[in-house]
Parts: structure tokens; C-alpha cells; sequence
């Protein structure tokens, strides 16, 4: 599935609009990764441990879109765009949307 954050495709034609396309995935943090991001919090440095957790929840969110586009024939995915926000303390939903086209 070619994944656009512009709204065309660049040297081809757009045959037909699909519809909005969406995918989500919520993760919550692991007390032992809070605990030890807590620590190197303090110290300085980068939390691996969120970034892997945040990596996962793209991809996922990113295969549960494509899944909806390929339900609808798409070929593309254009105007796509990341969300994120807070369910509840230690939860966050990664959400990713776009417009599933069908290309000539």
C-alpha cells in the first residue's frame, strides 16, 4: 500500500476517491518500563523502552488502515496523518487516517 502525506500522487491520476480510511492501537505502559524510564529520566537520555512502545503502536495502527483501504480496493493512502492522545493515565491511543484512492 503506498502511504502518501500529500494529497495527490505525484505522476499518476487518481481514478476514483474510496472514503476515509482509519487505524488505532492503544498501549499502556509497563511498570517495569515506567520504572526504569523514571530512572533515566533523571539521568538524561533517550526511553528506548517508549520509543519501541510507540514504534509498535504505529505499525499497528498503520496495518489495521491498510487492512480497511485493501477492503475497499484502495492503492493508495493520500492526505495521511498521525494522532495521538491520552485514554487514561498510562494509556495512549496512536490513530492514523488518510484517503484510500484507487489509481489508473
Amino acid at each position: 500500500m503506498l502511504h502518501l502525506t500529500i494529497d495527490y500522487v505525484p505522476n499518476r491520476e487518481i481514478a476514483e476517491v474510496l472514503g476515509v480510511v482509519r487505524g488505532s492501537s492503544v498501549r499502556a505502559k509497563w511498570f517495569g518500563a515506567d520504572f526504569l524510564s523514571g530512572l533515566k529520566n533523571t539521568v538524561g537520555g533517550e526511553l528506548t523502552k517508549y520509543m519501541e512502545l510507540l514504534t509498535e503502536a504505529r505499525e499497528k495502527s498503520l496495518t489495521r488502515m491498510d487492512e480497511d483501504a485493501k477492503e475497499l480496493g484502495a492503492d493508495a493512502v493520500i492526505g495521511l496523518r498521525f494522532m495521538t492522545s491520552q485514554i487514561t493515565q498510562g494509556a495512549a491511543e496512536i490513530f492514523v487516517f488518510g484517503t484510500a484512492v484507487k489509481l489508473k
